[in-house]
């Protein structure tokens, strides 16, 4: 199941997304559900809506945080000169850097060097602490994709990164949370980063969460040994190489196989 977030009047409402392609029978629609799918149980409300009539939103705003995985594949470590780490690098990502698919990027002006990373996430369905890795695959809700958006220059002016890595926007997700993929499947999924620039289509990271240093398991687990996780919380499993600057006028689209793709405008920072 596709779960996504959605606008199509005042209020966010969240849905199951039905694509054409999975039955050509009808057009990309949206099923409206009555609730949080992440708080409790919901019903279908009855309700169908065409996609291309809603906005969507980001599938989640975590309640408690967004734990970020660094240097958790080799190459991308190896690109910045970085040793891989023995366990975990994790940080965290305020949840005020949130948007959703189709929402800007918006590039600060402290910053003038803005990095893309793109990313596996990981969503949390239950409140959870020192998960078994074994038992990993019952605490998670479903995946998402997501853009780690980094300033590069803070990140290496500060050397703490929550500046660097925790402006407003600094962390799309989206466009909605894959429900039914097992521990199994998201440990060998194929990730393309592509940006278009001036019409231009550039590819700059496709890699596989197959190269994970450590795997979406062993991250639950290694983060839930340290902090309760939340129903919405997420963990962005780490970014492969080939992270490069974004400008203004930029699109950035993180696409990730079985879950879909991430697209999102660069602007800058109004002065």
């Amino acid at each position: 199941m596709r779960i996504a977030r959605f606008v199509a009047g005042d209020n966010p409402a969240f849905g199951a997304v039905e694509l054409a392609a999975d039955n050509g029978d009808h057009p990309d629609t949206i099923n409206v559900l009555n609730g949080d799918p992440l708080v409790g149980p919901v019903n279908y409300t009855g309700e169908r809506l065409h996609l291309d009539d809603v906005r969507l939103v980001a599938p989640v705003i975590p309640r408690s945080k967004i734990v970020a995985i660094g240097r958790n594949y080799v190459a991308h470590a190896e690109e910045f000169g970085n040793e891989v780490p023995g366990e975990p690098m994790t940080f965290l990502k305020p949840n005020t850097s949130v948007i959703g698919d189709g929402e800007p990027i918006i590039l600060p002006t402290a910053s003038n060097a803005v990095d893309h990373e793109g990313e596996l996430a990981v969503v949390i369905g239950r409140i959870c602490k020192d998960v078994p890795v074994e038992r990993a695959a019952e605490v998670i809700f479903g995946y998402t994709c997501a853009n780690d958006v980094s300033a590069r220059d803070l990140q290496e002016r500060d050397k703490q990164w929550g500046r660097a890595k925790g402006f407003d926007t600094f962390c799309p997700l989206g466009p909605w949370i894959v429900t039914h993929l097992s521990l199994e499947e998201a440990a060998d999924l194929e990730l393309v980063v592509t940006v278009n620039r001036g019409g231009q289509v550039l590819e700059r990271q496709r890699s596989t969460t197959s190269l994970l240093v450590h795997g979406v398991a062993e991250l639950v687990a290694f983060v839930s040994s340290f902090t309760t996780l939340l129903p919405g919380d997420v963990i962005l499993t780490g970014t492969p190489a080939g992270v490069g600057r974004i400008e203004p006028g930029d699109r950035v689209n993180v696409e990730i196989e079985q879950i879909g793709r991430l697209s999102n405008p660069v602007v800058a920072q109004d002065a």
